[in-house]
């Protein structure tokens, strides 16, 4: 298996670009009534695999940049779409989303770091307070033989394994914007209220339910630890 697998490693940048052609995406694409505005959609997603942005952007068939906190400069410099990472600092991570959501649509993974496991992590609330144009994006992944995520490996190899799948499939669900009301400065809600509504709705569209799990368990069975990625 390691001999095999050397090839794919030589070839991160071939498989970024041209490795989705093998990859199954469907998508379900529900009402987007969005209006002409200055600025972007904001695109809201769970986070599966590092190129979750690059299969929304097929599934829209549009041009969409990404922010993501578990991003590494190599995976950052390969990525076929604009990719940026995050830093964890909320001043300074609110600025470049602003800033790329002022030249156009953006997709946002806020569980922070990519979760094989059949749950959701924690949504940063930062998203909710950036732009009232929200859409939430339900992922979910079909492999066979690799996973594309690891919570203490080498992060830029993810794609890698991910794409090193026979037959990988991805479902890409587009659901309803939220309306005006549901947001944090045309409705008031706080942050967290919006951001836990987001969840909610792509947990919904996922067919999770809700369990007593805390974060400090989903934590260990992710990663082993309490909490740090």
């Amino acid at each position: 298996m390691v001999f095999t697998s050397l090839p794919f490693m030589f070839s991160i940048p071939l498989l970024a670009f041209s490795g989705m052609r093998n990859t199954k995406v469907e998508s379900r694409v529900g009402l987007l009534k969005t209006e002409e505005k200055p600025r972007g959609v904001l695109y809201v997603c769970n986070h599966r695999t590092l190129v979750d942005p690059v299969y929304i952007t097929i599934a829209l068939m549009k041009s969409v940049s990404a922010v993501t906190y578990s991003l590494s400069r190599f995976s950052e410099v390969i990525s076929p779409i604009k990719a940026v990472r995050l830093t964890r600092n909320r001043e300074k991570d609110g600025e470049v989303m602003k800033k790329m959501l002022s030249k156009g649509d953006l997709a946002v993974c806020p569980e922070g770091t990519t979760c094989r496991e059949p749950y959701l992590l924690r949504f940063s609330p930062l998203f909710a307070q950036l732009t009232d144009e929200i859409v939430p994006v339900a992922i979910k992944l079909q492999v066979s033989m690799f996973y594309g995520s690891t919570a203490s490996g080498i992060k830029c190899l993810d794609s890698t394994f991910h794409l090193m799948n026979p037959n990988p499939s991805c479902m890409i669900m587009i659901l309803n914007k939220l309306p005006s009301w549901e947001t944090h400065n045309a409705g008031g809600k706080s942050r967290f209220e919006v951001a836990n509504h987001v969840q909610g709705q792509i947990a919904t569209a996922l067919g999770f339910e809700c369990t007593d799990l805390t974060r400090k368990d989903k934590y260990m069975i992710l990663a082993g630890n309490k909490g740090i990625i």
